[in-house]
């Protein structure tokens, strides 16, 4: 599918540069005609260059060449028009616009080819994204699940915003973090955080212990590879939920990230979480990590998010109201949510953020059988929960 878009798209760009070859073959014409019928004293062949030069914005250097050859072609004409080819003038013009129509050529190749090295560039990014960030099933269990990645820089593909989702015998396990940093180190780190997370959410019982076993992997990298004048300045925020299929429920614990929003019909509230410090600061138990619990009824939807998103500003400086936006859309599905996000939170920010947003939609769709209720809806817009600290 992929490999057919781009037949389609490399047909249609050449299909609009030979519609869009009637402009300088027209400028050749009127100004070939205009010189001919001017004065002897009037010389507008010179203007020939613009039309290799518009070529060269549209079409690649063999097109373009031929665009500057009909061009010397009609100061050629011109030439035999007014006065013969063998006057100084007119030998100069051609030789001048033999000249530059060369350089346009060769500037438009140079052009070409950085630009077959920033698409090359551009594959490996993509393919370096898919293996590193894997998308996410549309599909758990009971949950439907929507995601959504915004780079900051221009034509990046990845950085230090994460997401991950694994199935494990009762539930689904998610993370969602955030490396400090950017470049290669924190791809590097996000990687790390990536692979560790795969392979211990399925050793670990307990959210807190799967905290304090990524701990143990970010302190081992950041103990081989962390520069000695950042010693102490890398970590990364994470936030670890557990959604068991049967319980209507959500297990958190938190390294220093946002907590998460719980979506009903016509609100949207902040979970009450108990953080712990981000991941790479030094804890290395799971007594320093809290397990926070809530209610997760089904058709709520839990909306996870990096800080990408509640720190983009408009160009007043407000930050984006993330709260009361997705409040507007509690009935939409994860990908609709998003979707509106996406374009609300892009039209705050005027088009660009600075900084990476990571987002991810959780929906639960079926009823599950009720064993017990961890928590109830508080004034104010919080949880009451029971959180407690594993030993």
């Amino acid at each position: 599918m992929a490999a057919q878009q781009r037949l389609a798209d490399l047909r249609q760009s050449w299909q609009s540069s030979h519609a869009l070859l009637a402009i300088p073959v027209a400028l050749i014409l009127v100004i070939t005609v205009a010189d001919i019928n001017s004065p002897a004293d009037v010389h507008l062949g010179p203007a020939l260059v613009i039309a290799p030069a518009i070529t060269a914005s549209f079409a690649g250097p063999r097109l373009t060449g031929v665009i500057g050859v009909l061009a010397v072609a009609a100061q050629v004409i011109i030439g035999v028009f007014h006065g013969g080819l063998t006057t100084t003038s007119h030998v100069v013009q051609i030789a001048t616009l033999t000249v530059l129509s060369v350089l346009v050529v060769f500037f438009c190749a140079v052009r070409e080819r950085r630009s077959r090295q920033l698409a090359q560039v551009r594959s490996v990014a993509e393919a370096a994204q898919h293996v590193l960030l894997w998308p996410l099933p549309d599909r758990i269990g009971p949950l439907q699940v929507a995601c959504l990645y915004l780079a900051a820089e221009d034509e990046a593909q990845i950085g230090g915003d994460l997401y991950a989702a694994t199935r494990t015998e009762h539930g689904a396990r998610l993370m969602i973090g955030d490396v400090r940093g950017k470049g290669l180190p924190a791809i590097g780190e996000a990687a790390l955080l990536l692979g560790a997370f795969r392979e211990a959410a399925h050793q670990h019982t307990t959210l807190p212990a799967l905290a304090a076993g990524l701990e143990q992997s970010v302190a081992r990298y950041l103990a081989d590879f962390e520069p000695e004048e950042e010693a102490g300045e890398r970590f990364a925020t994470t936030l670890l939920l557990e959604i068991p299929d049967e319980d209507p429920i959500t297990r958190l614990t938190s390294c220093g990230h946002p907590p998460p929003l719980l979506l009903r019909p016509g609100e949207a509230v902040t979970v009450l979480v108990h953080p712990a410090p981000p991941l790479g600061v030094g804890h290395t138990g799971p007594q320093d990590y809290t397990l926070d619990v809530f209610s997760f009824e089904p058709g709520d939807t839990l909306l996870l998010y990096t800080d990408g998103v509640i720190e983009a500003r408009d160009p007043a400086g407000e930050f984006y109201p993330f709260t009361e936006r997705a409040a507007q859309w509690t009935d939409a599905s994860p990908e609709t949510l998003l979707h509106h996000i996406r374009r609300d939170l892009l039209a705050h920010a005027g088009g660009r953020l600075d900084d990476d947003a990571a987002l991810i939609a959780i929906r639960r769709t079926t009823t599950p059988h009720p064993r017990r209720r961890h928590g109830r809806l508080i004034h104010g817009g919080g949880f009451r929960h029971g959180s407690t600290t594993s030993q």
